[in-house]
């Protein structure tokens, strides 16, 4: 089964004047002249450098160097050979590391906020932040496993929808392998770990008998469906993600509708954002913005103007936030700009589709 390891420590960072400084990451090096309000921050390209040991992995396991944000494109190397590049500063990315490692590793890795014509976005009213500024991982699977190179998505996809009056759920579970052998699992359980449905194959179909919706703050109740992938006569790995029961319409005289019902919207817009941190937010930030916004007694939160850290969907999948999700397709057209556009927005979709809070794809 696949293990997960954070390396957000112990990094060294070159900045813009060219020394060397030990840092953690999530960092922005525009945490200070990203916010003093001029729009003269700086905006080029800084190098982030770390060893590490090689993990202990199996023979017939792989190894994956997983970013869940580097902004806003990123050239990683290993060992004095690149591993590959990404643009789009907000959406996971990962590629499978093990044909590059050795017993002691150096991983270098370029982030470039320079201005371009190219990498969305380059005008708005927002700090475009340099920096490795969320989680860094090693993620260790089995040769045979939930596919992982797919636009950074968990390999997994749930649809659920409320039938039969609201009684039941009928649910879709389909996943995806990087292998045509092996059979899949799927088992549906309920908040307190119980099974309420069973399922096989990679496009599994399956009914939740009296069904819990998730109802927004009212109640934003949670199922968890979870994947086994079985290779070779035993379970070679598993993948799980959190999903709710909801439908949900809009009248363009009426309003909002939530599982049928009317569901007036109150909400606000926010940002990943704090003084003197930039947008190198840790977890107890993102969960007190949370609490700030359920304490104003809103109901639905636009996430502007581009993917947010996947922690903060789920508090918006448990606290009954109803999301608009976008991508920061915003203030100009750039013609060099329309494959990033694309690939941002496919990386939204595929990396959130599970998230019961989200209601809209969006452009901004």
């Amino acid at each position: 089964m696949r293990k997960i390891l954070q390396i957000n420590k112990d990094w060294q960072f070159t900045g813009p004047d060219g020394n060397q400084v030990a840092v953690d990451v999530p960092h922005t090096w525009n945490a200070v002249d990203g916010q003093d309000g001029g729009n003269d921050y700086w905006r080029g390209t800084c190098l982030y450098e770390k060893d590490f040991i090689k993990p202990q992995f199996a023979a017939d396991e792989r190894i994956y160097l997983e970013f869940r944000g580097v902004n806003a494109s990123a050239k990683v190397e290993l060992n004095g050979r690149e591993i590959g590049t990404h643009d789009g500063g907000y959406s996971t990315f990962r590629w499978d590391v093990t044909d590059h490692l050795q017993e002691k590793n150096h991983l270098r890795v370029w982030a470039d906020n320079s201005r371009n014509d190219r990498v969305y976005p380059q005008k708005a009213d927002f700090t475009f932040y340099g920096g490795i500024y969320r989680d860094v991982f090693l993620i260790t699977v089995n040769e045979k496993h939930f596919d992982m190179d797919h636009f950074g998505g968990p390999g997994i996809k749930v649809t659920a929808r409320p039938a039969e009056g609201y009684t039941r759920g009928e649910v879709r579970v389909e996943t995806y392998t990087n292998c045509e052998e092996g059979k899949v699992t799927v088992r549906i359980l309920d908040a307190d770990g119980k099974i309420v449905a069973e399922g096989a194959g990679r496009d599994a179909q399956m009914r939740i008998e009296h069904v819990k919706l998730w109802n927004g703050v009212k109640d934003p109740y949670l199922y968890t469906a979870q994947a086994v992938l079985t290779a070779d006569g035993r379970d070679v790995d598993c993948v799980e993600t959190r999903f709710g029961v909801r439908d949900f319409a809009t009248d363009p005289k009426t309003g909002f509708y939530l599982n049928g019902k009317s569901y007036p919207l109150h909400g606000v817009s926010r940002h990943q954002d704090r003084k003197r941190i930039g947008n190198a937010l840790t977890k107890e930030m993102h969960l007190e913005d949370m609490d700030m916004i359920c304490e104003m007694g809103v109901n639905t939160v636009r996430l502007a103007h581009y993917q947010h850290d996947q922690y903060f969907y789920d508090l918006c999948d448990e606290r009954g936030m109803v999301v608009w999700a976008e991508i920061p397709y915003i203030s100009e057209h750039m013609p060099n700009g329309r494959e990033n556009t694309i690939s941002q927005m496919k990386e939204l979709i595929i990396q959130n589709y599970n998230h019961a809070s989200i209601v809209c794809w969006g452009v901004s």
